[in-house]
């Protein structure tokens, strides 16, 4: 395997991302959007979702396909952020079709950055205008770190991030990920600043730092706000995959989350993934391909995890370093 030309969620073709951002508030939205509807699952693990339209993911629902997937900040309130792409997306003729009219299937999940030190008195919700900005800003080409959802995102010693990762498989096959790190836990070792990913980091694509040393017997880093977390992700490939084999995919990606994260899934983490697939390539061998793909997934996942941390960027009012801050 090997990465992607531009190691991004978007080297699957006819993915784009998108982001917008409030730096005042701290708080974005990041939009995942494909040049057509494509096939969606999502698997959830952590205790404290906050989810969007997931209901219909399922394989026995009628809508197989979705138009976008959106990450936010906000918790409750930044759900509305669904809501502004799926008015830019109704006004480009774009949705489900239902007699004469266009109803654009848009799930979305959010994280807490309510306590980071933004400007939380907003009188109107400012999320449906962050959506429907960030669908506008939706490229192939797309920053990482302070961005989109991961603006406002903290983990227990540094600032969060968002970060996208992807690799190419022997096979033909690409498959990519792109997540919002805002863990209740910690992405790095110690008081080190290896990251638990250094094991699955593809040259130096978050500071080539290797491994660190890890005392068993120490207890894990939490934050001192329990309440402030979970990391929202989605996984992509251009397989063709039927949902039940795009939620299989979500739950294997998890692993790669449980990786980069230590402790991941708790019950303080609304931890989820989405999988995204669109059906662009066919599997040539789909026993060993399957499992490739998982493992793939998984690995994306956790390097997506630590170059978002990695490419977090300082703001004024911050209450945690960043990464480069403290050891780039």
């Amino acid at each position: 395997m090997k990465q992607g030309p531009r190691n991004l969620i978007t080297d699957v073709p006819g993915l784009r991302v998108g982001n917008a951002e409030d730096q005042d508030i701290k708080t974005g939205v990041t939009v995942l959007i494909g040049d057509r509807p494509f096939t969606a699952a999502v698997h959830i693990m952590g205790g404290a979702p906050g989810t969007r339209e997931t209901d219909l993911l399922q394989p026995d629902r009628l809508v197989q396909e979705v138009d976008a997937l959106v990450l936010a900040g906000g918790s409750a309130f930044g759900l509305d952020a669904g809501s502004g792409v799926a008015d830019a997306l109704r006004e480009q003729g774009r949705g489900f079709l239902v007699g004469d009219q266009r109803v654009p299937i848009v799930p979305g999940a959010i994280l807490f950055d309510l306590m980071n030190g933004g400007a939380k008195d907003w009188v109107e919700n400012p999320y449906r205008a962050l959506g429907r900005a960030a669908l506008d800003q939706a490229s192939e080409t797309f920053a990482l770190g302070t961005r989109g959802a991961g603006t406002g995102a903290t983990t227990a010693n540094l600032k969060g991030g968002l970060g996208s990762a992807s690799v190419a498989l022997p096979c033909g096959v690409t498959v990519g990920a792109l997540v919002a790190v805002n863990p209740v836990g910690a992405v790095t070792m110690g008081d080190g600043p290896e990251f638990w990913a250094a094991p699955f980091e593809m040259g130096a694509e978050f500071g080539g730092r290797g491994y660190g040393r890890h005392d068993p017997g120490r207890a894990p880093r939490y934050k001192g706000d329990q309440g402030g977390n979970t990391t929202i992700a989605i996984v992509a490939t251009d397989a063709a995959l039927t949902q039940a084999q795009a939620a299989r995919m979500a739950i294997a990606a998890h692993d790669g989350m449980a990786r980069a994260i230590l402790p991941s899934h708790t019950q303080f983490d609304g931890d989820l993934v989405f999988a995204a697939a669109t059906g662009a390539m066919p599997l040539p061998d789909p026993g060993r391909d399957a499992l490739q793909l998982g493992h793939a997934a998984a690995t994306c996942l956790a390097r997506a995890i630590a170059r978002g941390v990695y490419h977090a960027t300082p703001a004024p009012g911050d209450g945690l370093p960043t990464w480069q801050d403290r050891f780039g």
